[in-house]
């Protein structure tokens, strides 16, 4: 998993909606389908909570909702801790620093948003997910956003030109680029779905798609 430290923590949330387009968007759809389908009283993992931002918006929505925000950048978490102390609502948030792994939770839903294509397809992939299923009770849902690999020829140049209009610099565009061919793992459609199957989970269900991001809805057996 990434580990963003120092400058690349204290501007990521100032730097990701423009190296994702429609990041909102994503995240607003997750917590519509959260509230649709869970009660109440509830308990989300959030794998790669970074600055707590997703917690934060969930919290908002439904004051019974408790969170295990896990991350592998003490940076993040730091920066989340001092977040949920502003709210308010440091008591519904446990902090996890490390492997999801390391976990023991019995999970009613769980959000794995833009982290796995920084994994690799090695055996780390599937063994995120496994983790993942592990912690998810019966029936729990997983919500998975990631980079696909490209549909067309042209979606990775497009996805530079939006970003670029969305207000990434020239050196972000060219660290971008560099990304896609260095440090990111995507997986296509097919290769998503087998994994999901060998972990435990029903095919996904597509819920959100912009050029090369896509979120899906994944159901545990």
């Amino acid at each position: 998993m990434p580990t963003f430290t120092q400058d690349e923590a204290t501007q990521y949330d100032s730097r990701i909606p423009r190296l994702v387009p429609g990041y909102e968007l994503l995240h607003s759809s997750t917590a519509a389908q959260l509230q649709a389908t869970l009660g109440d009283e509830a308990h989300i993992l959030v794998i790669g909570a970074g600055t707590g931002k997703e917690v934060a918006l969930l919290a908002a929505l439904q004051p019974k909702w408790h969170f295990t925000a896990q991350d592998t950048s003490q940076d993040m978490l730091d920066i989340a801790k001092q977040r949920f102390v502003e709210l308010g609502i440091s008591e519904r948030v446990t902090l996890h620093l490390g492997s999801p792994s390391e976990l023991k939770q019995q999970a009613d839903a769980a959000l794995c948003l833009l982290v796995m294509h920084f994994v690799a397809d090695n055996g780390d992939k599937k063994a995120m997910l496994q983790a993942i299923s592990t912690q998810l009770k019966a029936h729990g849902q997983l919500y998975l956003a990631d980079l696909m690999r490209p549909e067309t020829l042209f979606e990775r140049d497009a996805q530079l030109i939006l970003s670029k209009q969305l207000g990434l610099t020239e050196t972000g565009v060219e660290r971008m680029q560099h990304n896609f061919e260095h440090e990111f793992f995507p997986l296509d459609r097919i290769r998503l779905a087998d994994l999901l199957d060998e972990t435990g989970f029903n095919s996904g269900k597509l819920y959100f798609k912009t050029l090369g991001f896509s979120g899906y809805v994944a159901q545990k057996r």
